[in-house]
Protein backbone atom coordinates (compact mmCIF):
# COMPACT_ATOMS: atom_id res chain seq x y z
CA UNK A 1 0.00 0.00 0.00
CA UNK A 2 1.15 3.51 -0.81
CA UNK A 3 1.01 6.34 1.69
CA UNK A 4 -0.08 8.79 -1.01
CA UNK A 5 -1.30 8.34 -4.58
CA UNK A 6 -1.61 11.36 -6.87
CA UNK A 7 -3.89 10.51 -9.79
CA UNK A 8 -4.73 11.97 -13.20
CA UNK A 9 -2.33 14.93 -13.05
CA UNK A 10 -0.03 16.36 -15.71
CA UNK A 11 3.56 15.75 -14.64
CA UNK A 12 6.37 18.19 -15.41
CA UNK A 13 9.37 16.26 -14.18
CA UNK A 14 11.83 19.14 -13.70
CA UNK A 15 14.29 18.02 -16.38
CA UNK A 16 13.36 20.71 -18.95
CA UNK A 17 11.83 18.18 -21.34
CA UNK A 18 8.08 17.71 -21.58
CA UNK A 19 4.89 17.11 -19.66
CA UNK A 20 2.87 13.91 -19.55
CA UNK A 21 -0.14 12.45 -17.77
CA UNK A 22 0.61 9.99 -14.98
CA UNK A 23 -0.15 8.77 -11.49
CA UNK A 24 2.48 8.97 -8.75
CA UNK A 25 2.80 6.69 -5.74
CA UNK A 26 4.63 7.75 -2.58
CA UNK A 27 5.83 5.56 0.29
CA UNK A 28 7.19 7.38 3.34
CA UNK A 29 9.45 10.20 2.04
CA UNK A 30 10.19 8.83 -1.47
CA UNK A 31 8.49 8.55 -4.85
CA UNK A 32 7.99 4.82 -5.31
CA UNK A 33 6.16 4.56 -8.65
CA UNK A 34 5.34 6.73 -11.68
CA UNK A 35 2.73 5.32 -14.03
CA UNK A 36 -0.76 3.86 -13.87
CA UNK A 37 -1.92 3.09 -10.33
CA UNK A 38 -5.50 2.32 -11.23
CA UNK A 39 -5.86 -0.71 -8.96
CA UNK A 40 -3.55 0.42 -6.16
CA UNK A 41 -4.58 1.52 -2.68
CA UNK A 42 -3.24 4.30 -0.49
CA UNK A 43 -3.85 5.99 2.84
CA UNK A 44 -4.62 9.18 0.92
CA UNK A 45 -5.54 9.58 -2.75
CA UNK A 46 -5.41 12.96 -4.50
CA UNK A 47 -7.31 13.59 -7.72
CA UNK A 48 -5.07 16.00 -9.62
CA UNK A 49 -7.24 16.23 -12.73
CA UNK A 50 -6.54 19.52 -14.50
CA UNK A 51 -3.56 20.22 -12.25
CA UNK A 52 0.21 20.26 -12.80
CA UNK A 53 2.39 17.91 -10.71
CA UNK A 54 5.83 19.47 -10.36
CA UNK A 55 8.89 18.95 -8.20
CA UNK A 56 8.76 21.32 -5.23
CA UNK A 57 10.14 24.72 -6.14
CA UNK A 58 13.67 25.53 -4.98
CA UNK A 59 14.19 29.20 -4.11
CA UNK A 60 17.87 29.60 -4.98
CA UNK A 61 18.27 32.99 -3.29
CA UNK A 62 16.65 33.71 0.08
CA UNK A 63 17.35 35.34 3.44
CA UNK A 64 15.27 32.95 5.55
CA UNK A 65 18.17 31.91 7.79
CA UNK A 66 16.49 33.24 10.95
CA UNK A 67 12.91 33.74 9.77
CA UNK A 68 12.52 29.94 9.53
CA UNK A 69 13.09 29.96 13.28
CA UNK A 70 10.77 32.91 13.98
CA UNK A 71 8.07 31.67 11.54
CA UNK A 72 8.60 27.88 11.28
CA UNK A 73 5.43 27.32 9.21
CA UNK A 74 7.03 29.37 6.39
CA UNK A 75 3.66 30.42 4.97
CA UNK A 76 4.79 33.07 2.49
CA UNK A 77 6.94 30.51 0.67
CA UNK A 78 4.90 27.34 1.19
CA UNK A 79 1.89 29.05 -0.40
CA UNK A 80 4.11 29.70 -3.43
CA UNK A 81 4.92 25.99 -3.78
CA UNK A 82 8.48 26.37 -2.46
CA UNK A 83 9.80 23.28 -0.70
CA UNK A 84 13.48 24.29 -0.34
CA UNK A 85 15.01 27.63 0.69
CA UNK A 86 18.66 28.33 -0.16
CA UNK A 87 19.93 30.58 2.65
CA UNK A 88 23.15 32.38 3.58
CA UNK A 89 23.09 34.74 0.58
CA UNK A 90 24.71 38.17 0.13
CA UNK A 91 27.43 37.29 2.68
CA UNK A 92 24.90 36.93 5.55
CA UNK A 93 24.83 33.60 7.37
CA UNK A 94 24.17 33.02 11.10
CA UNK A 95 27.32 30.90 11.38
CA UNK A 96 30.20 30.50 12.05
CA UNK A 97 30.81 32.75 15.02
CA UNK A 98 34.39 31.54 15.45
CA UNK A 99 34.13 31.41 19.23
CA UNK A 100 31.89 30.06 21.97
CA UNK A 101 29.59 33.11 22.00
CA UNK A 102 27.36 33.73 18.96
CA UNK A 103 26.06 37.07 20.25
CA UNK A 104 28.65 39.20 18.45
CA UNK A 105 27.59 37.75 15.10
CA UNK A 106 23.92 38.00 16.06
CA UNK A 107 24.21 41.67 16.98
CA UNK A 108 26.56 42.90 14.26
CA UNK A 109 25.23 41.00 11.26
CA UNK A 110 21.57 40.46 12.06
CA UNK A 111 20.10 42.76 14.68
CA UNK A 112 22.05 45.88 13.72
CA UNK A 113 21.82 45.34 9.97
CA UNK A 114 18.11 44.61 9.83
CA UNK A 115 18.30 40.98 8.71
CA UNK A 116 14.95 40.07 10.24
CA UNK A 117 16.06 38.70 13.57
CA UNK A 118 13.44 38.89 16.28
CA UNK A 119 15.32 40.20 19.36
CA UNK A 120 13.65 37.44 21.37
CA UNK A 121 15.35 34.73 19.30
CA UNK A 122 18.09 33.11 21.34
CA UNK A 123 21.05 31.91 19.30
CA UNK A 124 22.28 28.60 20.64
CA UNK A 125 24.80 27.68 17.97
CA UNK A 126 28.27 28.70 16.80
CA UNK A 127 28.80 26.40 13.79
CA UNK A 128 26.86 25.21 10.76
CA UNK A 129 26.37 21.83 12.38
CA UNK A 130 24.88 23.29 15.56
CA UNK A 131 22.66 25.67 13.55
CA UNK A 132 21.33 22.80 11.41
CA UNK A 133 20.60 20.64 14.44
CA UNK A 134 18.83 23.53 16.19
CA UNK A 135 16.47 24.09 13.24
CA UNK A 136 15.66 20.40 12.84
CA UNK A 137 14.93 20.05 16.55
CA UNK A 138 12.62 23.09 16.44
CA UNK A 139 10.99 22.05 13.15
CA UNK A 140 10.26 23.80 9.87
CA UNK A 141 7.72 23.27 7.10
CA UNK A 142 10.26 23.33 4.27
CA UNK A 143 13.84 22.30 3.58
CA UNK A 144 16.80 24.62 4.17
CA UNK A 145 20.01 24.53 2.09
CA UNK A 146 22.48 26.85 3.89
CA UNK A 147 25.52 28.63 2.46
CA UNK A 148 28.31 30.23 4.47
CA UNK A 149 28.46 34.03 4.32
CA UNK A 150 31.66 36.03 3.83
CA UNK A 151 30.55 38.71 6.30
CA UNK A 152 30.17 36.09 9.02
CA UNK A 153 33.76 35.02 8.36
CA UNK A 154 34.91 38.64 8.55
CA UNK A 155 33.17 39.30 11.86
CA UNK A 156 34.48 36.05 13.33
CA UNK A 157 38.04 36.97 12.30
CA UNK A 158 37.86 40.69 13.17
CA UNK A 159 38.20 41.94 9.59
CA UNK A 160 35.40 44.53 9.60
CA UNK A 161 37.21 47.74 8.69
CA UNK A 162 37.82 49.44 5.34
CA UNK A 163 41.24 47.86 4.82
CA UNK A 164 42.88 44.68 3.60
CA UNK A 165 42.51 41.67 5.84
CA UNK A 166 45.66 40.69 7.70
CA UNK A 167 47.41 37.36 7.14
CA UNK A 168 46.08 36.05 10.46
CA UNK A 169 42.53 37.17 9.63
CA UNK A 170 42.66 35.50 6.23
CA UNK A 171 43.90 32.26 7.75
CA UNK A 172 41.09 32.26 10.28
CA UNK A 173 38.54 32.97 7.54
CA UNK A 174 39.88 30.07 5.47
CA UNK A 175 39.72 27.74 8.46
CA UNK A 176 36.11 28.69 9.28
CA UNK A 177 35.04 28.52 5.62
CA UNK A 178 36.49 25.03 5.26
CA UNK A 179 34.86 23.87 8.50
CA UNK A 180 31.46 25.13 7.33
CA UNK A 181 31.81 23.47 3.91
CA UNK A 182 32.90 20.20 5.50
CA UNK A 183 29.88 20.29 7.81
CA UNK A 184 27.54 20.68 4.82
CA UNK A 185 27.33 24.33 3.66
CA UNK A 186 26.81 24.42 -0.09
CA UNK A 187 28.85 27.46 -1.08
CA UNK A 188 30.54 30.70 -0.06
CA UNK A 189 28.53 33.89 -0.60
CA UNK A 190 29.57 37.53 -0.77
CA UNK A 191 27.60 40.77 -0.59
CA UNK A 192 30.03 43.20 -2.18
CA UNK A 193 27.80 46.26 -2.02
CA UNK A 194 27.29 46.06 1.75
CA UNK A 195 29.82 46.26 4.58
CA UNK A 196 31.84 44.51 5.76
CA UNK A 197 32.02 42.32 2.61
CA UNK A 198 32.28 45.45 0.47
CA UNK A 199 35.69 46.09 2.06
CA UNK A 200 37.06 42.80 0.69
CA UNK A 201 39.33 43.03 -2.34
CA UNK A 202 39.01 40.74 -5.32
CA UNK A 203 42.35 39.18 -4.39
CA UNK A 204 41.20 38.36 -0.85
CA UNK A 205 38.03 36.68 -2.12
CA UNK A 206 40.05 34.65 -4.61
CA UNK A 207 42.30 33.45 -1.80
CA UNK A 208 39.34 32.27 0.31
CA UNK A 209 37.65 30.64 -2.70
CA UNK A 210 40.85 28.80 -3.62
CA UNK A 211 40.91 27.28 -0.13
CA UNK A 212 37.50 25.60 -0.68
CA UNK A 213 37.51 24.97 -4.44
CA UNK A 214 38.75 21.38 -4.07
CA UNK A 215 35.48 20.28 -2.47
CA UNK A 216 33.07 18.53 -4.83
CA UNK A 217 30.07 20.61 -5.99
CA UNK A 218 31.07 23.68 -3.98
CA UNK A 219 30.57 27.05 -5.70
CA UNK A 220 30.88 30.82 -5.19
CA UNK A 221 27.74 32.99 -5.09
CA UNK A 222 27.93 36.76 -5.24
CA UNK A 223 25.82 39.84 -4.72
CA UNK A 224 28.08 42.13 -6.75
CA UNK A 225 29.50 45.55 -6.07
CA UNK A 226 27.24 48.52 -6.76
CA UNK A 227 27.89 51.79 -8.51
CA UNK A 228 27.08 53.65 -11.67
CA UNK A 229 28.19 51.82 -14.79
CA UNK A 230 29.05 48.62 -12.92
CA UNK A 231 26.46 46.49 -14.70
CA UNK A 232 29.22 44.93 -16.84
CA UNK A 233 32.27 45.18 -14.57
CA UNK A 234 30.53 43.54 -11.62
CA UNK A 235 29.97 40.40 -13.69
CA UNK A 236 33.58 40.56 -14.89
CA UNK A 237 34.79 40.55 -11.28
CA UNK A 238 32.74 37.42 -10.55
CA UNK A 239 34.18 35.77 -13.67
CA UNK A 240 37.72 36.65 -12.60
CA UNK A 241 37.15 35.15 -9.16
CA UNK A 242 35.68 32.00 -10.65
CA UNK A 243 38.46 31.45 -13.19
CA UNK A 244 41.36 32.28 -10.86
CA UNK A 245 39.89 30.20 -8.02
CA UNK A 246 38.82 27.30 -10.24
CA UNK A 247 35.34 27.45 -8.72
CA UNK A 248 31.83 27.57 -10.22
CA UNK A 249 29.93 30.85 -9.94
CA UNK A 250 26.31 31.75 -9.18
CA UNK A 251 25.59 35.44 -9.80
CA UNK A 252 22.88 36.83 -7.53
CA UNK A 253 19.69 38.69 -8.56
CA UNK A 254 20.88 39.92 -11.96
CA UNK A 255 19.40 43.32 -12.77
CA UNK A 256 20.10 46.77 -14.19
CA UNK A 257 19.50 49.47 -11.59
CA UNK A 258 21.14 52.40 -13.39
CA UNK A 259 18.60 54.06 -15.70
CA UNK A 260 21.34 55.05 -18.16
CA UNK A 261 21.89 51.37 -19.04
CA UNK A 262 18.32 50.06 -19.26
CA UNK A 263 17.98 47.64 -22.18
CA UNK A 264 21.58 46.41 -22.08
CA UNK A 265 20.74 42.93 -20.83
CA UNK A 266 22.15 41.26 -23.99
CA UNK A 267 25.53 42.93 -23.35
CA UNK A 268 25.54 41.48 -19.84
CA UNK A 269 24.61 38.04 -21.15
CA UNK A 270 27.60 38.17 -23.49
CA UNK A 271 29.92 38.43 -20.47
CA UNK A 272 28.41 35.22 -19.08
CA UNK A 273 28.59 33.47 -22.45
CA UNK A 274 32.21 34.51 -23.05
CA UNK A 275 33.11 33.18 -19.59
CA UNK A 276 31.52 29.85 -20.50
CA UNK A 277 33.72 29.69 -23.59
CA UNK A 278 36.72 30.06 -21.29
CA UNK A 279 35.53 27.01 -19.35
CA UNK A 280 33.81 28.68 -16.40
CA UNK A 281 30.65 27.10 -15.02
CA UNK A 282 28.56 30.22 -14.37
CA UNK A 283 24.81 30.80 -13.90
CA UNK A 284 22.62 33.47 -12.31
CA UNK A 285 19.31 34.06 -10.57
CA UNK A 286 16.73 36.84 -10.85
CA UNK A 287 13.28 37.82 -9.59
CA UNK A 288 10.27 39.19 -11.54
CA UNK A 289 9.85 42.66 -10.02
CA UNK A 290 10.88 46.15 -11.12
CA UNK A 291 11.96 47.07 -7.59
CA UNK A 292 14.60 45.91 -5.13
CA UNK A 293 14.58 45.70 -1.34
CA UNK A 294 17.60 46.89 0.64
CA UNK A 295 18.77 49.31 3.33
CA UNK A 296 18.81 53.09 3.11
CA UNK A 297 22.41 52.95 4.34
CA UNK A 298 23.39 51.59 0.93
CA UNK A 299 22.91 55.10 -0.47
CA UNK A 300 25.74 56.35 1.77
CA UNK A 301 29.49 56.28 1.09
CA UNK A 302 31.17 52.99 1.83
CA UNK A 303 33.99 54.48 3.92
CA UNK A 304 31.46 55.76 6.47
CA UNK A 305 30.57 52.16 7.44
CA UNK A 306 34.09 51.07 8.36
CA UNK A 307 34.32 49.41 11.78
CA UNK A 308 30.66 48.49 12.21
CA UNK A 309 27.37 50.15 13.12
CA UNK A 310 28.55 51.99 16.24
CA UNK A 311 31.49 53.54 14.38
CA UNK A 312 29.11 54.57 11.58
CA UNK A 313 26.67 56.25 14.00
CA UNK A 314 29.54 57.99 15.76
CA UNK A 315 30.56 59.54 12.44
CA UNK A 316 27.03 60.86 12.01
CA UNK A 317 27.31 62.53 15.41
CA UNK A 318 30.50 64.31 14.32
CA UNK A 319 29.34 67.56 12.56
CA UNK A 320 32.19 67.64 10.07
CA UNK A 321 31.93 63.97 9.10
CA UNK A 322 28.14 64.18 9.03
CA UNK A 323 28.30 66.94 6.42
CA UNK A 324 30.78 64.93 4.38
CA UNK A 325 28.55 61.85 4.50
CA UNK A 326 25.49 63.92 3.61
CA UNK A 327 27.21 65.58 0.64
CA UNK A 328 28.51 62.30 -0.79
CA UNK A 329 25.10 60.69 -0.27
CA UNK A 330 23.42 63.47 -2.24
CA UNK A 331 26.11 63.38 -4.94
CA UNK A 332 25.29 59.69 -5.43
CA UNK A 333 27.33 56.55 -5.97
CA UNK A 334 29.99 57.27 -8.60
CA UNK A 335 28.30 60.63 -9.26
CA UNK A 336 24.83 59.26 -10.09
CA UNK A 337 22.26 60.93 -7.78
CA UNK A 338 19.49 58.84 -6.27
CA UNK A 339 15.88 59.29 -7.35
CA UNK A 340 14.53 59.83 -3.85
CA UNK A 341 10.90 59.80 -4.97
CA UNK A 342 11.38 56.12 -5.92
CA UNK A 343 12.83 55.00 -2.55
CA UNK A 344 10.02 53.93 -0.18
CA UNK A 345 10.17 52.94 3.51
CA UNK A 346 9.17 49.29 3.99
CA UNK A 347 9.74 48.75 7.72
CA UNK A 348 11.05 50.53 10.82
CA UNK A 349 12.21 49.57 14.30
CA UNK A 350 11.36 52.85 16.02
CA UNK A 351 7.62 52.81 16.94
CA UNK A 352 7.45 56.57 16.46
CA UNK A 353 8.20 56.10 12.76
CA UNK A 354 5.41 53.68 11.91
CA UNK A 355 3.54 56.52 10.21
CA UNK A 356 6.21 56.80 7.49
CA UNK A 357 5.96 53.17 6.29
CA UNK A 358 4.93 53.28 2.65
CA UNK A 359 6.16 56.86 2.11
CA UNK A 360 9.03 57.84 -0.19
CA UNK A 361 12.07 59.68 1.11
CA UNK A 362 10.92 62.71 -0.86
CA UNK A 363 7.48 62.60 0.79
CA UNK A 364 9.02 62.28 4.26
CA UNK A 365 11.30 65.25 3.59
CA UNK A 366 8.31 67.40 2.63
CA UNK A 367 6.38 66.17 5.66
CA UNK A 368 9.26 67.11 7.98
CA UNK A 369 10.04 70.32 6.11
CA UNK A 370 13.67 69.24 5.63
CA UNK A 371 15.97 68.79 2.68
CA UNK A 372 16.53 65.25 1.41
CA UNK A 373 20.04 64.94 2.83
CA UNK A 374 19.07 65.88 6.37
CA UNK A 375 16.01 63.61 6.16
CA UNK A 376 18.24 60.65 5.28
CA UNK A 377 20.62 61.46 8.13
CA UNK A 378 17.81 61.82 10.68
CA UNK A 379 16.08 58.59 9.62
CA UNK A 380 19.37 56.73 9.87
CA UNK A 381 19.93 58.01 13.40
CA UNK A 382 16.35 57.39 14.53
CA UNK A 383 16.48 53.81 13.26
CA UNK A 384 20.01 53.11 14.52
CA UNK A 385 21.28 52.76 10.92
CA UNK A 386 18.69 50.15 9.89
CA UNK A 387 16.08 51.62 7.52
CA UNK A 388 14.52 49.01 5.22
CA UNK A 389 13.43 50.47 1.89
CA UNK A 390 12.12 49.51 -1.53
CA UNK A 391 14.08 50.88 -4.50
CA UNK A 392 11.87 51.25 -7.60
CA UNK A 393 14.76 51.24 -10.04
CA UNK A 394 14.22 48.69 -12.86
CA UNK A 395 12.21 48.26 -16.07
CA UNK A 396 10.05 45.44 -17.39
CA UNK A 397 12.10 44.98 -20.57
CA UNK A 398 15.13 43.93 -18.55
CA UNK A 399 13.10 41.61 -16.30
CA UNK A 400 11.88 39.64 -19.31
CA UNK A 401 15.34 39.59 -20.89
CA UNK A 402 16.98 38.14 -17.78
CA UNK A 403 14.14 35.68 -17.16
CA UNK A 404 14.25 34.10 -20.59
CA UNK A 405 17.98 33.38 -20.86
CA UNK A 406 19.11 29.75 -20.56
CA UNK A 407 21.49 30.55 -17.66
CA UNK A 408 18.75 32.01 -15.45
CA UNK A 409 17.11 30.41 -12.47
CA UNK A 410 14.72 32.06 -10.03
CA UNK A 411 15.27 33.36 -6.51
CA UNK A 412 12.97 35.57 -4.46
CA UNK A 413 15.68 37.39 -2.46
CA UNK A 414 13.01 37.24 0.24
CA UNK A 415 12.16 35.52 3.50
CA UNK A 416 9.81 32.73 4.52
CA UNK A 417 7.45 34.53 6.90
CA UNK A 418 3.80 34.68 7.99
CA UNK A 419 1.22 37.45 7.85
CA UNK A 420 1.10 37.64 11.63
CA UNK A 421 4.78 37.23 12.47
CA UNK A 422 7.83 39.45 12.85
CA UNK A 423 7.12 41.50 9.69
CA UNK A 424 3.40 42.09 10.26
CA UNK A 425 3.68 45.84 10.93
CA UNK A 426 5.86 46.58 7.91
CA UNK A 427 5.50 46.45 4.16
CA UNK A 428 8.16 43.99 2.97
CA UNK A 429 8.84 43.45 -0.70
CA UNK A 430 6.01 41.42 -2.29
CA UNK A 431 8.63 38.96 -3.57
CA UNK A 432 8.43 37.39 -0.08
CA UNK A 433 4.93 36.18 -1.00
CA UNK A 434 4.64 36.08 -4.77
CA UNK A 435 7.79 35.33 -6.80
CA UNK A 436 7.06 31.88 -8.19
CA UNK A 437 3.29 32.19 -8.82
CA UNK A 438 4.00 35.58 -10.41
CA UNK A 439 6.30 33.94 -12.94
CA UNK A 440 3.87 31.11 -13.70
CA UNK A 441 0.81 33.36 -13.80
CA UNK A 442 1.77 36.81 -15.04
CA UNK A 443 4.69 35.81 -17.25
CA UNK A 444 4.07 32.27 -18.50
CA UNK A 445 0.26 32.15 -18.70
CA UNK A 446 -0.01 35.73 -19.98
CA UNK A 447 2.83 35.13 -22.48
CA UNK A 448 5.03 38.03 -21.38
CA UNK A 449 7.91 35.56 -21.28
CA UNK A 450 9.17 33.44 -24.16
CA UNK A 451 9.53 30.51 -21.77
CA UNK A 452 7.29 27.46 -21.91
CA UNK A 453 5.81 26.21 -18.66
CA UNK A 454 8.20 23.24 -18.81
CA UNK A 455 11.21 25.57 -19.07
CA UNK A 456 9.95 27.75 -16.24
CA UNK A 457 9.45 24.74 -13.94
CA UNK A 458 12.95 23.51 -14.81
CA UNK A 459 14.39 26.87 -13.74
CA UNK A 460 12.50 26.49 -10.43
CA UNK A 461 13.42 22.84 -9.78
CA UNK A 462 15.91 20.74 -11.73
CA UNK A 463 18.25 23.62 -12.56
CA UNK A 464 18.82 24.88 -8.99
CA UNK A 465 19.02 21.27 -7.77
CA UNK A 466 21.83 20.73 -10.28
CA UNK A 467 23.63 23.87 -9.14
CA UNK A 468 23.44 22.74 -5.52
CA UNK A 469 24.48 19.20 -6.36
CA UNK A 470 21.36 17.89 -4.61
CA UNK A 471 20.90 14.17 -4.92
CA UNK A 472 17.38 12.79 -5.46
CA UNK A 473 15.67 16.18 -5.43
CA UNK A 474 14.49 18.63 -8.09
CA UNK A 475 12.88 16.05 -10.40
CA UNK A 476 9.95 13.64 -10.40
CA UNK A 477 11.76 10.30 -10.48
CA UNK A 478 11.48 6.97 -8.74
CA UNK A 479 13.38 6.87 -5.41
CA UNK A 480 13.63 10.68 -5.37
CA UNK A 481 12.46 12.50 -2.27
CA UNK A 482 8.79 13.39 -2.41
CA UNK A 483 9.08 17.18 -2.54
CA UNK A 484 6.11 17.90 -4.79
CA UNK A 485 4.04 20.96 -5.70
CA UNK A 486 0.63 20.55 -7.32
CA UNK A 487 -0.82 23.71 -8.85
CA UNK A 488 -3.61 24.88 -11.12
CA UNK A 489 -2.00 26.40 -14.24
CA UNK A 490 -5.18 28.38 -14.96
CA UNK A 491 -5.43 30.11 -11.59
CA UNK A 492 -1.93 30.30 -10.11
CA UNK A 493 -1.14 33.95 -9.39
CA UNK A 494 0.58 36.24 -6.92
CA UNK A 495 -1.64 38.52 -4.82
CA UNK A 496 0.98 40.49 -2.88
CA UNK A 497 1.48 44.13 -3.88
CA UNK A 498 3.83 46.87 -2.70
CA UNK A 499 0.88 48.57 -1.00
CA UNK A 500 -0.44 45.35 0.58
CA UNK A 501 2.30 42.71 0.54
CA UNK A 502 0.90 40.37 3.22
CA UNK A 503 -1.23 38.30 0.85
CA UNK A 504 -0.63 34.64 0.08
CA UNK A 505 -0.50 33.48 -3.51
CA UNK A 506 -3.34 31.48 -5.05
CA UNK A 507 -3.49 28.37 -7.21
CA UNK A 508 -1.18 26.13 -5.13
CA UNK A 509 -3.45 23.20 -4.26
CA UNK A 510 -1.04 20.77 -2.60
CA UNK A 511 2.55 20.90 -1.36
CA UNK A 512 4.32 17.75 -0.16
CA UNK A 513 7.64 18.02 1.69
CA UNK A 514 9.59 14.80 2.32
CA UNK A 515 6.41 12.78 1.78
CA UNK A 516 4.15 14.81 4.10
CA UNK A 517 1.41 17.26 3.16
CA UNK A 518 2.13 20.85 4.16
CA UNK A 519 -0.53 22.34 1.87
CA UNK A 520 -3.68 20.26 1.32
CA UNK A 521 -6.58 21.60 -0.73
CA UNK A 522 -5.08 25.06 -0.47
CA UNK A 523 -4.75 25.02 3.34
CA UNK A 524 -1.65 24.79 5.54
CA UNK A 525 -1.64 21.56 7.57
CA UNK A 526 0.70 23.03 10.23
CA UNK A 527 3.07 20.10 9.70
CA UNK A 528 6.84 20.69 9.86
CA UNK A 529 8.57 17.89 7.90
CA UNK A 530 11.41 20.06 6.54
CA UNK A 531 15.07 19.13 6.84
CA UNK A 532 18.35 21.01 6.74
CA UNK A 533 20.02 19.72 3.59
CA UNK A 534 23.78 19.34 3.41
CA UNK A 535 26.22 19.44 0.53
CA UNK A 536 26.70 15.87 -0.74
Amino acid sequence: MFDIIIKNGIVIDGSNKSKYKSDIGIIRDKIEKIGSLENSSAKKIIDASGLIISPGFIDIHTHSDISVINDPLNESKIFQGVTTEVTGNCSYSPFPSGNDDPNTLKEELWEKRGNADDPNTIWQWTTFDEYANYIEEKGTSLNIAPQVGYAALQIASGSVENRRATVDELEKMKKLANESIEQGAFSLSTGLSVPPSAFASTEEIIEICKSISHYENVFYVTHAREGAGRHISKIEEAVEIGIKSNISVQFSHLAITDWRYYGEGPKMHKVFEDAEKKGLDITYDMYPYTAAGAGLDQTMPLWSHSGGIEAFLERLRNPKQREKIKKETMDGIDGLPQRWETIVISSVKNPENKNIIGLSIEEIAKKRNLDIGETVMQLTEEEQAVVSVIFHNRVEEDIQCFMDHRLAMFGSDGNAISKHGFYKDGKPHPRFYGTFPRILGRYIRENRSQLSIEEAVYKMTGFPAWRLGLKQRGEIKKKYFADITIFNPNTIIDKATFENPHQYSEGIEYVIVNGEFVISQGNHTKEKPGKVLRRP
